[in-house]
């Protein structure tokens, strides 16, 4: 039985919510917060698989709420706000149910958790290393496009590259811009998988074809994209560490 707490200022959003996991088997409610500090000390004491999370609440509100937890249970977002959407998703959320909520789409919601629970219970710890899956690391970057809300997997990932007050991430599909910094996406990021080889790049080291030397003490890398990308001595240095030179 998976243990689920409704977290919401709403009465009649938390029954409403309860009310569509009745018709889904396997699922116990076993808390009803109406605010994000109740909430927190109901996760603590029920240890939930999943948790259904408003975000504008008193006391706490849910992405303050999330940040004093340890161990994050799954969550599913439920608001009448489509602003947060891109900050829920780099918050690692299931999904995001904007309210009112239609059932079909709660039904959704639903299987998409039950979908990625399988899929971590089907993969053992081997396997979670080289899916570059670790606990603390992004596997996934979330960035806006044109109005929409995109979320770019750690393996479809060229190169990173400064882009001013931006980052410019490279990807199959094409290149997205998002304001951050590389220091920031670097620290987010699996090190053993990605690394920082110029102040102005980051490469997965999975597109590492072949790294030629280029003037004085720098390099050029070259990717199995066909991207030839500047080598900092210190970035070299990194390099030599994580593939064990």
């Amino acid at each position: 039985m998976h243990k689920v707490i409704i977290i919401d200022d709403e009465p009649l959003a938390r029954q409403l919510v309860n009310a569509f996991l009745q018709k889904h088997e396997g699922f116990e409610v076993v808390a009803e917060c109406g605010d994000g500090f109740d909430g927190f000390k109901a996760i603590q004491e029920h240890n939930p698989d999943l948790i259904f999370l408003d975000v504008q609440m008193p006391k706490l509100n849910g992405f303050e709420m999330l940040e004093l937890l340890e161990d994050k249970p799954s969550v599913i977002f439920t608001t009448a706000f489509d602003e947060y959407a891109m900050k829920a998703f780099e918050a690692n959320a299931i999904d995001y149910l904007l309210k009112p909520i239609a059932k079909e789409r709660f039904d959704k919601a639903i299987q998409k958790w039950q979908t990625v629970i399988l899929s971590q219970q089907k993969q053992s710890f081997e396997t979670l290393q080289v899916n570059n899956v670790y606990e603390g690391y992004q596997h996934r970057i979330v960035v806006k496009d044109n109005g929409l809300i995109r979320i770019i997997p750690a393996d479809d990932i060229y190169y990173i590259e400064a882009n001013d007050d931006y980052i410019k991430i490279v990807t199959k599909d094409g290149s997205y811009l998002k304001k951050s910094t590389l220091s920031q996406v670097e620290q987010s990021l699996n090190p053993q998988h990605f690394v920082r080889v110029h102040r102005s790049y980051i490469i997965p080291i999975s597109q590492l074809v072949r790294i030629e030397p280029y003037e004085k003490e720098s390099h050029i890398a070259l990717l199995q994209c066909g991207a030839k990308v500047s080598v900092s001595k210190t970035g070299m240095s990194k390099l030599k560490t994580t593939l064990g030179w």
